[in-house]
């Protein structure tokens, strides 16, 4: 009766020493599922539902024809695409590359074409980039990533639950690579843009006298 007290005694402790290994097992996991979905990005959305990076920054003492000219002058070392100024107001395209990571190799797996536009008033100035379209790359005939569609998707379109995953990596790479593209762009805008001096003329030295 004791030996068998013993081995039903040594069931159950093992028992419970199995159950708090799964129990801990499930915390770790929910922590770790926990700690992945904080680190998305929720990407705010406009009106029409779409995502958006919008911002509206104070610029004081400086006139609105300045503000228009440095925006236009950060288009155009970025490269930016059909750049349409009027008025107070500048439109472009732009686009940002996806990168993918497989067997510490890095590759472009596709590409975000986005629209931006700047508006200015003494003082103060507001920008946002839109209208999200993922168009994914594939590789050629001679191993270069082009793009495999001219047809963009657009971001708020998740293709469904067999790529709800990757799908979600590029929503936050919209918002990373804006949140970086902001940051360039209103510090180009801050900056007091340095005049050149006027190139003095060479002095002409006469002998005649």
């Amino acid at each position: 009766m004791h030996f068998k007290y013993n081995r039903l005694n040594q069931i159950h402790q093992a028992t419970r020493s199995g159950g708090f290994l799964l129990l801990l097992f499930f915390s770790i996991t929910g922590t770790v599922v926990a700690q992945g979905k904080k680190d998305t990005v929720d990407m705010a959305r406009d009106e029409r539902g779409k995502y958006i990076h919008y911002e509206v920054v104070e610029q004081k003492n400086v006139g609105v024809d300045l503000l228009k000219e440095r925006a236009l002058s950060f288009l155009a070392l970025k490269k930016f695409k059909a750049v349409k100024a009027a008025d107070t107001q500048v439109n472009a395209a732009g686009k940002f590359i996806i990168n993918k990571t497989a067997l510490m190799l890095s590759h472009p797996s596709g590409e975000l074409s986005y629209n931006l536009t700047f508006e200015a008033k003494a003082g103060r100035y507001r920008f946002w980039l839109a209208d999200f379209l993922f168009i994914p790359y594939k590789r050629d005939r001679y191993g270069n990533f082009v793009a495999a569609t001219s047809k963009g998707r657009p971001l708020e379109n998740s293709p469904g639950k067999l790529n709800a995953g990757e799908w979600t990596s590029y929503i936050d790479a919209a918002e990373k690579q804006s949140a970086a593209l902001a940051a360039e762009f209103k510090n180009h805008l801050a900056v007091v843009q340095k005049v050149k001096a006027p190139t003095a003329k060479k002095k002409v030295i006469s002998k005649s006298w």
